[in-house]
């Protein structure tokens, strides 16, 4: 079995590390460093960079450790193996070969793989999803998220169509706005106080950074009546898929139809030549449970389900992967 060297992420790799995320099958912007590091001081990083025998960077693992466990980036939203263009079935096996060798004898007993659903990919890599069950992967967790496949004849509800006639009718305004300030303050953080007694995962001044790295990917729409703010969506927009990452609206949506107009004019309008408009998860108590009426709200635009995987696997089992190719 051919193998691989690995080696741990230092701030020298920085270049290198973000020249592959460009070009990856499997990537999107949150994977560059400026994005895995503006939150670095709670996580103990120990991303992973796998070399052929040419010193040829194959693939990349974000990562961070907690004791003997290494998770795929906790402050991530999904994650994995990250491969090049040219990756095929038989180079994976033996990276994980390597890989998982490496970590088991650097006193790592558990990976724990976040999966990066497949509309992300530029093209077909399941590669992991079938190792996992070779390896004897459990599944830990497994998250429903609703996505509306733009290239298809999709279809609002009568619930959605009359929420955008509402919001018509009251000639609600809506525009991208480059400050988040309005947003955070007056509807996201009030709303989920009251709702849950959260905070948003990313603070104010957080997504205020991120964005003056990431301009043309982080992307905030509010709606307005008569000038004052009464929902906004901040997109996070890849080469495929422009997702949903925090919606909220003040107690009128439901009389305004604020969430349905403004998504109206972001799936038709603003995002209509992606693949995929991701919603995101409805799910609660760690994928065990769905919220309906969310659920039903983003199903209403013609959103269907696709799932993401969470698997534990145990590095001893690395030599599982000897005898797969024949």
């Amino acid at each position: 079995m051919k193998k691989y060297c690995i080696q741990k992420y230092c701030s020298d790799n920085y270049h290198l590390w973000n020249e592959f995320v460009a070009h990856a099958k499997n990537a999107t912007f949150l994977f560059h460093r400026d994005f895995m590091e503006y939150h670095s001081d709670r996580f103990q990083d120990f991303s992973l960079l796998i070399f052929d025998e040419k010193n040829t960077l194959k693939a990349i693992l974000p990562a961070n450790r907690v004791e003997d466990v290494l998770h795929s980036h906790q402050g991530l939203t999904y994650g994995g193996l990250i491969l090049n263009q040219n990756s095929k079935m038989q180079d994976v096996v033996e990276m994980m070969y390597s890989l998982l060798k490496f970590l088991n004898e650097n006193a790592i007993l558990s990976f724990n793989l976040k999966q990066l659903p497949n509309i992300y990919h530029e093209s077909p890599s399941d590669e992991m999803e079938y190792l996992s069950f070779i390896l004897n992967a459990k599944l830990c967790r497994r998250d429903s998220l609703s996505v509306i496949n733009l290239e298809t004849d999709f279809e609002f509800t009568s619930s959605r169509a009359e929420g955008i006639k509402r919001g018509t009718d009251l000639k609600l305004e809506w525009k991208e706005e480059q400050d988040f300030t309005s947003f955070w303050n007056k509807i996201l953080i009030p709303n989920l106080d009251q709702k849950f007694k959260t905070k948003p995962v990313h603070s104010l001044k957080e997504i205020t950074f991120l964005k003056s790295k990431f301009p043309n990917n982080i992307r905030q729409f509010n709606v307005y009546n008569q000038g004052k703010i009464i929902a906004g969506t901040t997109v996070f927009e890849s080469d495929f898929v422009a997702h949903s990452q925090y919606i909220s609206a003040d107690d009128s949506k439901n009389t305004t139809g604020s969430l349905d107009f403004l998504h109206n004019r972001l799936i038709t309008y603003t995002f209509r030549n992606k693949k995929y408009f991701d919603f995101g998860i409805s799910n609660e108590n760690q994928g065990q449970n769905i919220n309906q009426g969310l659920l039903f709200w983003k199903e209403g635009f013609g959103a269907r389900t696709i799932v993401q995987n969470f698997y534990e696997i145990e590095t001893k089992n690395y030599p599982l992967l000897e005898n797969v190719l024949i």
